[in-house]
């Protein structure tokens, strides 16, 4: 019985297979960017590229994940994908919700006093829209207002997974990566006309079109990645490409966090940045991402891999991001002064994201897994071994059923 309902084992896919250790690393990044851009604006201006990151990182590994099940089983199961997405972000987010309602009712004139607006469409996953006024008058959100790029991702995360399964009924894997980035493209074209056409920057800076082509530059990175043979002769362009692209992305993302300041005046910086500025900025991402996973042992891998990057990326980036803004606003009328304030503030996220991870996120998430794992081991095919020779043609056949 146990062998029956223990979790399948991932296929052998080459580069898609395995833990990418470096990634998590990477969200240590990323996050920590965007922590800084919200408690110290002047000196990280560029903070806020976290977010771009986010979005592309976000892409290429929930792209993976819909791979590897479905090169596994054959399908992807769509309500264990929304069950599962559900029970690993929403238990946190209503724990911030209720902690924050709890204490502004208890002490209204803290910082976290009058926040109940802003709950539902934290809660609802539409603070995005909130923020450029779909339901009335536009809102920031205050300490929930970070939720916005929460809510641009499960609004793509509806779509995405089924559009996937109806291009892989018609088309092969790299066919459908093509078509991936043909479909970045046309949101990319889509962000220009609203730039030209005078929208406000709220709009073009929340819509859930307005950041579909970062997600998606991710999600065709994981499909190419997916097609892709190891020693292949496209394997070898893409390896060789990683040596120099890696340290060029690199060192491009780190020059943006102190350097790049998002325009918020009309004028022609204004209309170039918002029209290209955030494929731009989700293709150096996607780079610097190819290059970890090509390059596991090389210098940069082997940085973002180390435990004191990968682990608080791993378990605790979620809530740090979740808690870091409310923890920096309730601070900041009882210490005037900044640097303490931003040490107290990274102090306190931490220990919150600890414990949102440990009390809430953790417990719930294997409660789903143990709950929802044999609806997928049921449906997994009785495993066919094939010759090393056919490897490239299995994988473009799973991709390509339906």
């Amino acid at each position: 019985m146990s062998s029956v309902l223990s979790r399948p084992a991932p296929p052998e896919t080459g580069l898609i297979s395995g833990r990418k250790y470096a990634l998590d690393g990477l969200r240590t990044i990323a996050v920590a960017g965007v922590f800084f851009f919200h408690t110290a604006t002047e000196s990280m201006p560029g903070g806020s590229i976290g977010v771009d990151v986010f979005f592309t990182l976000s892409g290429f590994v929930i792209t993976l994940l819909i791979m590897k099940e479905r090169l596994a089983t054959g399908r992807l199961h769509l309500g264990v994908f929304y069950a599962k997405r559900l029970a690993r972000l929403w238990p946190a987010l209503l724990a911030l919700c209720a902690v924050i309602l709890a204490v502004g009712f208890l002490f209204p004139a803290s910082g976290w006093g009058g926040q109940a607006a802003f709950v539902l469409p934290a809660a609802g996953y539409v603070m995005n829209l909130a923020h450029f006024g779909m339901f009335g008058d536009s809102i920031a959100g205050e300490t929930l207002g970070p939720t916005w790029t929460l809510a641009v991702e499960e609004q793509f995360y509806l779509v995405w997974p089924l559009l996937l399964l109806v291009m892989l009924r018609f088309w092969k894997v790299r066919a459908t990566a093509f078509a991936t980035v043909a479909l970045a493209a046309a949101f990319v074209l889509n962000r220009f006309l609203l730039v030209t056409a005078g929208q406000p920057l709220d709009r073009i800076y929340n819509g859930p079109d307005t950041r579909a082509d970062e997600l998606l530059i991710g999600c065709a990175l994981a499909l190419l990645f997916t097609a892709v043979r190891q020693g292949s002769g496209l394997h070898k362009v893409l390896l060789s490409a990683s040596h120099w692209g890696a340290p060029l992305a690199g060192i491009g993302l780190v020059a943006a966090l102190f350097l790049l300041k998002e325009p918020d005046t009309p004028g022609t910086w204004f209309n170039v940045f918002w029209t290209a500025g955030p494929a731009a900025l989700a293709l150096l991402s996607a780079v610097l991402v190819g290059s970890l996973v090509l390059q596991p042992a090389g210098f940069m891998s082997r940085f973002l891999s180390h435990p004191w990057l990968a682990r608080p990326g791993r378990d605790l980036s979620y809530g740090m991001y979740l808690w870091h803004l409310p923890v920096y606003l309730l601070l900041m009328p009882l210490v005037p002064t900044l640097p303490l304030r931003i040490a107290l503030t990274a102090a306190l996220t931490v220990l919150l994201a600890y414990a949102s991870f440990r009390c809430v996120e953790q417990p719930l998430r294997r409660l789903a897994n143990k709950r929802l794992d044999p609806a997928v081991v049921r449906s997994t095919p009785e495993p066919n071994p094939a010759p090393e020779g056919t490897r490239e043609m299995e994988l473009e056949r799973s991709a390509s059923a339906s």
